[in-house]
C-alpha cells in the first residue's frame, strides 16, 4: 500500500491522526523523532504501525529515567532539579535534544504524571507537556488530562499526534 492510498484504506473509513501525519511526512520529505516519558512509547507504536514509517521516521526513546534525559538527550541536571521532569522547559530540552541527536526535521517530546502516584498540589496526577520542536525554534503546551493511567497515556499520545499535524 503506498502512502497515497493511507487515506481511503482505512477498514472503518476513519483516517487516524497517524495515518494523517504519515502522509505528509512522506510527501514532505520531512523526518521525525520523538522523546517520550509519560507517554512511554504509544506515539511510536502508532507511528510504527503504518507501514512504511520508516521513510520518515528516524529514532523513538522512552526516557523515563532521569539520568535517560540527561545521558540521552543532554537535558541538564541543573534544570530538572530548578523545574523538575515534569515541566514546560524539560518537555523542550527533551523535544530540541533529540531532533539534535537525529538531525530530523521535527521532533516531539512528552513528560508527564500519569499516575496513580505521583501527583502534587502543583502538579496533580494528569498534568502533562508537549513540546514540538523544529529548526526555528519549540513550542510547548501543557495539558491536565482526566482518567488513570492508560486514559492518560492514550490522551497524550492523541494529543501529541493532533498538536504534530497541526504543526505540519
Amino acid at each position: 500500500m503506498g502512502f497515497d492510498e493511507i487515506l481511503v484504506s482505512s477498514s472503518d473509513n476513519k483516517v487516524l491522526m497517524e495515518q494523517k501525519v504519515a502522509v505528509f511526512f512522506h510527501n514532505s520529505g520531512s523526518t521525525l523523532s520523538l522523546a517520550e516519558s509519560c507517554s512511554g512509547g504509544l506515539i511510536a507504536k502508532r507511528i510504527t504501525d503504518i507501514p512504511g514509517a520508516s521513510a520518515f521516521f528516524l529514532l523513538g526513546l522512552v526516557t523515563y529515567a532521569n539520568s535517560a534525559k540527561t545521558d540521552l538527550l543532554g537535558v541538564s541536571t541543573e534544570l530538572l532539579e530548578r523545574y523538575g521532569a515534569v515541566s514546560a522547559e524539560t518537555a523542550s530540552a527533551m523535544a530540541n535534544g533529540v531532533r539534535e541527536l537525529t538531525g530530523s526535521t521535527i521532533a516531539v517530546a512528552t513528560t508527564g504524571i500519569a499516575g496513580p502516584d505521583g501527583g502534587t498540589p502543583a502538579k496533580p496526577v494528569g498534568t502533562v507537556y508537549i513540546a514540538i520542536a523544529r529548526k526555528e525554534g519549540c513550542q510547548v503546551y501543557s495539558f491536565r488530562f482526566s482518567g488513570g493511567r492508560k486514559e492518560v497515556r492514550e490522551s497524550t499520545a492523541d494529543k501529541a499526534l493532533d498538536l504534530l499535524f497541526q504543526h505540519l
